[in-house]
């Protein structure tokens, strides 16, 4: 039997013995139980980052022939080492236009990914600020098309899109990634839901202040509504660093490549370079966990809020 069955029949065997106990034993048992129970999902969802980071460190000639980590006798006979982060980091010549360092890849991917969650946040915000605030002929229907254009999956708009792109000019550049993705229509509805609940008494007190509409929208309205902006952040922060397709069509140069793109080269039917592409993985899921810890609070607050009333 494998190690985890011993475990689970430990527990179990633990709980009836709970059960069994007269007087507190019925009361120790089902918080036992919910501990156990909480311990196995945080280990089935910490199972592929533990798997990961042990394959990351794996000898590519054991790669498949442990699931974790090799025996602790083989440890320090090369079977772990960081030969797989040695061949990521070294410099190499692929590109016309000379060497590429890894890092390069990794700076493309944040600058990409800090360009477009700013401005996408600033022109989400300040369209869902319109349609919340101000009343206009039409808004109702402009509201209604967004909504109805959501039902459209981004694929159908691909060939549309390339074919402006090239007549733009703007093939293997970047305004081809932050163009298309400079605002959106979930980001609109997001912020929209989320400034209708801004008292308006607010806003007309600080229109009485001589404050102006921008001012309104940036000081006042726009850090009521900070959960739900960090939310959208963490959202599209995620949604740009992971994005392959269209990097993948719109940018041919080697040194303009973001991140997913180039670890996608280590895998293909010429090359398989596990090692190598689960170590540059590892190493790619580090900006998006710091992002994530720094706006934990918020991003639950902007989960949770309208959740309850009072």
């Amino acid at each position: 039997m494998h190690t985890v069955h011993w475990v689970l029949i430990a527990a179990a065997v633990i709980y009836v013995a709970l059960r069994l106990i007269p007087g507190k034993g019925w009361k120790i048992a089902p918080a036992y139980l919910r501990v156990v129970l909480l311990c196995i999902a945080a280990f089935l969802t910490l199972t592929p980052f533990i798997w990961l980071i042990c394959s990351a460190f794996k000898d590519k000639t054991i790669m498949m022939q442990y699931t974790f980590l090799p025996p602790v006798s083989d440890w320090f006979n090369g079977a772990l080492n960081l030969d797989n982060f040695r061949h990521l980091i070294d410099v190499k010549d692929i590109s016309p236009q000379g060497p590429v360092s890894f890092w390069q890849y990794i700076v493309n991917s944040i600058f990409l990914s800090c360009t477009i969650t700013s401005i996408n946040i600033f022109l989400s915000s300040m369209a869902g600020y319109a349609l919340a605030k101000y009343r206009f002929k039409g808004r109702n229907i402009i509201a209604f098309v967004m909504i109805g254009s959501m039902m459209f999956p981004s694929m159908l708009l691909l060939a549309p899109l390339f074919e402006m792109i090239y007549k733009f000019g703007w093939m293997d550049t970047y305004l081809a990634l932050i163009i298309p993705s400079a605002i959106t229509v979930f980001g609109i509805f997001l912020f929209r839901q989320a400034m209708v609940g801004v008292p308006n008494s607010l806003l007309e007190s600080a229109r009485v202040d001589g404050a102006s509409e921008f001012r309104i929208y940036w000081e006042i309205t726009l850090p009521l509504v900070r959960p739900i902006t960090a939310a959208y952040c963490l959202i599209t922060f995620l949604g740009t660093w992971n994005a392959f397709l269209q990097p993948q069509i719109f940018v041919q140069t080697q040194s303009k490549l973001p991140l997913p793109v180039v670890l996608n080269q280590y895998i293909g039917l010429y090359v398989q370079e596990y090692g190598i592409f689960l170590a540059g993985t590892l190493l790619a899921i580090i900006p998006p966990a710091i992002l994530f810890f720094i706006l934990q609070k918020e991003f639950v607050a902007g989960l949770t809020s309208g959740a309850t009333k009072g």
